[in-house]
């Protein structure tokens, strides 16, 4: 706007605070005169302009307008009317009185008459446009909003009009639908009028130069056949003060309507509640009452009980001494067959012999049992000893197979030397023919024993790899044999490259509850397994030590640095184990893998391990039958 030019500011600010500082002690002192009745202020500043009379808050607007807002480079006059803003603000009741609240009241009235576009809205003519590319543009409707809002009438939107040749020049000022709204755009009204840009001032103006004309929408604007009229009948209605504050009251009256009906329905639910407390406190008293009888007929009945298990005592008593003399009697009757049966033990001696051939073949399974124990151990042993044999086995094989090499390079050069002789043995030598003979003799004996370690070579090879396919063989039937078994055994079957869940709940329960963390550390959990299963992230780097190559961990990687310092050094630690045992025991398929593992040493079980802790089960579940 050409208009914002006034804001721009060009004055000292240091020379500014000392006159508005003078011109403010003035004003405490009383030497100069703002008011002139209870509600009637002049400005002491403006006599020569236009010496009228102002309300307290209009007086106010008028001094914020001039100090803040002139775009004038008189210092004095900025300064002047800063001060008595400050003044009016500290000194003297802002907010209306009961008296100047009467009078407003009444001037609300008079304003009040007549029809006004609802909700609330003004109107701003004469916008400065410029004609840029064969349209007119002129300001935003938000800096017209800001521009308002510092004049203190706190509109809710400005919307500049628009026709076919652009920007009209014309923009309708939404208030609040409220009557504080209301209030706003009777005092952004009497403001434009009582600086002489009013609605009659902007019809009878013969130049309206810059400046901006500013009212309150009412029913000839509604209905007259401008660009704002045209907008004000599309989206605005008509009505009177009385209507609206009707239509509040019905409003209200409806409200305390509703609110009533609510209000019984919850005396009527608090009565009903407090019959149902009442008939509770009831049924509790007769509960404890019952309580109270029975605890004691159970004492009652404790005491008939102790009394009966005395009587019980004594009569168990006498007929203990009872029973003592029955036996012996009884141990009489023993003694006098036992004679009897001294005579009989002729005839039991068949009956004899028949438990000891029973005790005797009992002794022979036990034995056998024994022996079978033995023959796992020593199954176990030999498997130990297979192994360590296919490991010679191994290193006798890559020494012959040095050998062989060593040969084959011998023959090579001995054919070469053959060679070498043969030509030279075209010229008839006989000694050179002879050596020539003696050389292919020696070839011919060389590639025999090449033959021979190649074959013998073969049968290693075959015989290590069937082996090694009964070690195996042997191991998965172990593994499956141990897989139902619980991780707290020292022998059991554990998942290489599995994530521990344990570090990831206690990461989510530092920074969510109970219940959420729960779920959050399952979704964590299952994001960094999907992670691990990446055959494209591979986050190690080769190193050597000591002569030797090896792979670790690469501490740089982005991933375990991002994971490190989100959720801390557990989680961490849980994801690189997983990493190592799934990179040393299925590096190629990246998926985790069972393994027989011995959990008391941390290592992996060896095939002697697991049948040792089989026959302990065993011996050990033998014993709980015996």
């Amino acid at each position: 706007m050409a208009r914002n030019s006034r804001f721009d500011t060009r004055i000292s600010e240091s020379e500014l605070d000392d006159y508005r500082y003078r011109y403010y002690r003035e004003l405490q002192s009383g030497s100069v005169r703002v008011k002139i009745s209870d509600t009637t202020f002049r400005c002491p500043y403006c006599p020569s302009k236009d010496g009228r009379d102002y309300r307290c808050r209009e007086l106010l607007q008028h001094a914020s307008r001039v100090g803040r807002d002139s775009g004038s480079g008189d210092v004095k006059e900025k300064a002047r009317h800063l001060a008595l803003m400050k003044y009016l603000d500290k000194y003297l009741d802002t907010k209306q009185s009961p008296a100047s609240t009467k009078d407003t009241e009444s001037s609300t009235a008079n304003d009040a008459d007549g029809h006004f576009v609802w909700p609330w809205v003004g109107i701003i003519a004469n916008i400065p446009v410029q004609r840029i590319d064969g349209r007119y543009v002129g300001e935003s409707g938000t800096k017209i909003k800001e521009y308002l809002a510092a004049q203190g009438f706190n509109p809710s939107r400005v919307n500049p009009l628009w026709n076919h040749r652009g920007h009209s020049g014309f923009a309708i000022v939404e208030f609040d639908k409220d009557w504080p709204g209301f209030t706003n755009a009777i005092a952004f009204d009497k403001a434009f009028e009582a600086d002489h840009r009013g609605k009659r001032d902007w019809k009878t103006a013969k130049r309206l130069g810059d400046k901006l004309y500013g009212w309150v929408a009412r029913e000839d604007d509604y209905r007259s056949k401008s660009i704002f009229g045209e907008h004000l009948s599309k989206s605005w209605d008509l009505k009177t003060v009385e209507e609206i504050q009707a239509e509040d009251k019905r409003k209200t009256t409806k409200l305390v309507s509703n609110l009533t009906n609510v209000i019984e329905v919850k005396t009527m639910r608090l009565k009903e509640i407090e019959s149902k407390y009442a008939e509770t406190s009831i049924s509790l008293s007769n509960v404890m009452s019952q309580k109270d009888a029975m605890h004691q007929a159970f004492n009652e009945e404790i005491t008939k009980i102790q009394q009966q298990a005395r009587d019980h005592f004594e009569k168990i008593s006498l007929e203990h001494a009872k029973s003592t003399m029955q036996l012996e009697a009884q141990k009489k009757e023993l003694e006098k067959r036992e004679k009897e049966l001294e005579k009989r033990k002729a005839q039991n001696e068949s009956e004899r012999r028949k438990i000891y051939n029973e005790k005797k073949m009992n002794m022979k399974a036990t034995i056998e049992q024994k022996k079978a124990d033995e023959n796992v151990l020593r199954l176990a042993e030999d498997q130990r000893r297979e192994k360590e044999n296919l490991h010679k086995r191994i290193i006798e094989l890559e020494r012959k197979l040095d050998a062989k090499q060593a040969l084959e390079l011998e023959i090579e050069r001995m054919r070469g030397a053959l060679q070498v002789m043969k030509h030279m043995g075209e010229n008839g030598d006989m000694d050179m023919k002879i050596k020539m003979d003696e050389i292919q003799e020696e070839l011919k004996e060389k590639e025999e024993e090449l033959d021979d370690l190649e074959a013998l070579n073969q049968a290693l090879v075959v015989k290590e790899r069937k082996s090694n396919d009964e070690l195996q063989e042997a191991r998965k039937e172990l593994i499956s044999y141990f897989k139902g078994r619980s991780g707290r055994a020292f022998i059991a079957v554990k998942q290489m490259g599995d994530l521990d869940t344990k570090p990831f709940q206690k990461a989510m329960k530092r920074k969510y509850s109970e219940e959420e963390a729960n779920e959050k550390a399952l979704e964590l959990c299952s994001l960094w397994e999907q992670n691990l299963t990446d055959s494209s992230w591979h986050p190690f780097k080769v190193i050597t030590d000591k002569g030797n190559c090896k792979e670790i961990i690469d501490e740089e990687d982005e991933r375990l640095k991002d994971l490190q310092n989100e959720y801390g050094d557990e989680v961490y630690m849980a994801v690189t184990d997983a990493l190592k045992e799934m990179n040393e025991y299925n590096p190629s398929g990246r998926y985790v893998v069972s393994e027989l593992w011995n959990f008391k040493e941390g290592q992996k079980a060896t095939l002697r391990e697991g049948v040792e802790d089989i026959l302990k089960q065993w011996r050990l579940h033998k014993r709980k039958r015996t």
